[in-house]
């Protein structure tokens, strides 16, 4: 059999993933697959023992991209906001870019039982590392505020990111935002609403926050 080129192969991830992401792992047709990426299954398989490993490849392949993103902004020197800009803004430019990435990943979030945590542990892992020791960073700096718990502030900053992530590619996401806001905000309008609610979960302290002072009278 002739060897895959670099490309190739990749053409054949990503046509994994637009399939695995539009009919999960059960639905998705390995010919179907080969046949979209111009080959055969059984070329498939010889870089691959079985569907499962393939779609854990096809993983692998969509992860890399956005941990790219993820380690450039995070490594970075600087005010945690002026990265969670960029981070916000590089994250919208992928779902516009990847959809079909996002949306495996929107489906997978809906897997049940032992594949849930396999897949958890490989998706998260890495973003739960750097955001916690992103956020703990700052906060020993002193540039956020001291009295948060940085893992729970980093498992709430994820969720934030995650929505949107889903609302750029996801019908039911781009339906909900609709009862929320309509006509859709623009992608900086998003951005800048989403700073302002960061910035007060990341820099106002609940002693300096008006109304506790009246819950305590």
């Amino acid at each position: 059999m002739k060897k895959l080129t670099d490309e190739k192969q990749a053409a054949l991830l990503e046509a994994g993933i637009a399939a695995f992401a539009r009919a999960g792992f059960r639905g998705a047709s390995i010919g179907a697959i080969a046949g979209a990426a111009g080959t055969s299954v059984g070329v498939l398989y010889k870089y691959y023992e079985n569907k499962e490993a393939f779609f854990d490849a096809c993983l692998r392949h969509s992860l890399r991209s956005l941990e790219t993103l993820l380690d450039q902004v995070t490594a970075e020197e600087g005010k945690l906001l002026d990265s969670a800009r960029q981070l916000i803004r590089g994250l919208q430019a992928f779902s516009r870019t990847h959809p079909d990435h996002v949306r495996l990943y929107h489906r997978i979030t809906a897997s049940q039982g032992a594949a849930a945590v396999r897949l958890a542990g490989a998706i998260e892992s890495v973003t739960a590392r750097l955001y916690t020791d992103w956020i703990a960073r700052a906060q020993a700096e002193g540039a956020v505020r001291g009295d948060m718990d940085p893992r729970l502030f980093a498992l709430f900053f994820d969720n934030l990111l995650m929505m949107t992530q889903f609302t750029g590619c996801c019908d039911y996401y781009r339906a909900r935002l609709a009862f929320y806001r309509d006509p859709p905000p623009s992608d900086e309008t998003v951005e800048e609403e989403l700073l302002k609610f960061l910035e007060s979960a990341f820099t106002l302290e609940q002693a300096a926050i008006s109304h506790r002072e009246e819950e305590r009278k």
